[in-house]
């Protein structure tokens, strides 16, 4: 297959905006979008649809996205988002009375949504870490490690100032504690390399729909194999079962001993969300993900690197500063950037978005997130705006 080299007619045209968002959302591609059309006149036309269909789609997403992280196929659930994914996980954990879960303040609200209620249902102590500097590192997080810490659970890359955790680092730090490590992925996933066993977590979280640029209500769970084989018994969706592609032989009755044809599944596939193999997403989840590893993580990161060292070198210093870490290897695949004040912030946010000069608005600072469709005009017109 040729490289795509012109990633801007990869994509439908912005018009007269400049679209600097993909932490936010992630546009379609022009080919995932004609997956999805396709999938619609499955749906049109319903006799169409052959039953090898709800295994096969879900099994082209999962071999796309092992590729993507490094990761093998049955370690992962296709789910609606991150939050899926941390639930999933949260439910089948086999929690103790004073269990204790470790995230950093500020954390993504899908976050401390996850964990709170085991405090009530399961006993659990959820704790939350203040980084030392301002942002947070590994070792703030082995720092406050008692023999009662059961999971640290954090962002890879943080939405709010998009600084770099070292999880290396911090599972080298775990190792030989019965601490696991749960990574969320999202800010991330798609836009520079990932090999997700190097990176030492447990388990990992992702919303596709922002660097995958898959359609809203997609993402994946990741857990090593040898975890998902000894978690605890939760509720799982029925297709992932043994029986899953037999449409014809539906039988999850026992038999007259009591026992079950079936078995629960011991793969991450238990965590699918209900409708796995929704035509509309999955249709075109698995164009944007062919996209994604052909124009390759590693050519975001750079293209990305690059636009954002302009705007960090002419970033006006009496008006704006610096809302991420300066350093490149630092951070993930985009940029914050504050005024002065959250009020002026909140008016620079306005003006951009009057000039059709689309950022993301986030804790009293904007996230400059560019894709392979910006150019260094995008960031030129960002910065004619910023200087006024």
């Amino acid at each position: 297959m040729t490289p795509v080299t012109d990633y801007r007619s990869e994509f439908f045209d912005f018009e007269d905006a400049t679209y600097l968002a993909t932490a936010a959302q992630g546009p379609l591609p022009r080919a995932a979008f004609k997956a999805l059309e396709a999938a619609l006149e499955l749906k049109r036309r319903p006799y169409r649809i052959e039953e090898s269909l709800y295994s096969e789609f879900p099994s082209r997403v999962r071999g796309l996205l092992a590729r993507l992280i490094g990761a093998a196929p049955e370690e992962i659930g296709i789910t609606t988002g991150a939050s899926t994914g941390l639930s999933g996980i949260a439910s089948a954990i086999d929690w103790k009375p004073g269990d204790e879960i470790l995230i950093s303040r500020g954390e993504f609200p899908a976050q401390p949504c996850t964990w709170q209620p085991l405090v009530a249902s399961r006993g659990a102590v959820l704790r939350f870490i203040t980084p030392r500097n301002r942002f947070t590192r590994a070792q703030d997080y082995l720092d406050a490690l008692t023999p009662r810490t059961r999971l640290v659970s954090a962002s890879l890359v943080r939405f709010d100032d998009g600084s770099l955790l070292d999880a290396r680092a911090l599972a080298s730090g775990l190792a030989g504690s019965r601490c696991q490590l749960l990574l969320d992925l999202t800010q991330i996933c798609g836009a520079a390399p990932l090999d997700i066993r190097s990176l030492g977590a447990d388990f990992a979280v992702c919303a596709a729909y922002k660097w995958l640029l898959g359609p809203y209500g997609t993402g994946f769970v990741w857990a090593r194999r040898e975890h998902t084989e000894a978690m605890a018994p939760a509720p799982f969706y029925w297709m992932s079962a043994s029986s899953e592609k037999h449409f014809h032989e539906l039988d999850f009755d026992p038999d007259a001993s009591g026992n079950f044809s079936w078995r629960p599944p011991s793969v991450a596939a238990r965590w699918d969300a209900a409708e796995t193999a929704s035509f509309f997403h999955l249709a075109a989840f698995a164009a944007s993900l062919e996209f994604v590893l052909r124009a390759g993580p590693a050519t975001v990161l750079e293209h990305n690197r690059t636009l954002l060292g302009a705007l960090v070198d002419r970033l006006p210093a009496d008006r704006c500063v610096l809302a991420s870490p300066r350093d490149p290897t630092q951070r993930g695949p985009y940029l914050c950037i504050a005024a002065r004040s959250p009020e002026a912030t909140a008016q620079l946010y306005g003006r951009l978005h009057e000039q059709k000069i689309y950022v993301s608005l986030r804790n009293h600072a904007l996230r400059v997130a560019p894709y392979l469709y910006n150019t260094a005009e995008d960031i030129e017109r960002l910065l004619r705006v910023i200087t006024i």
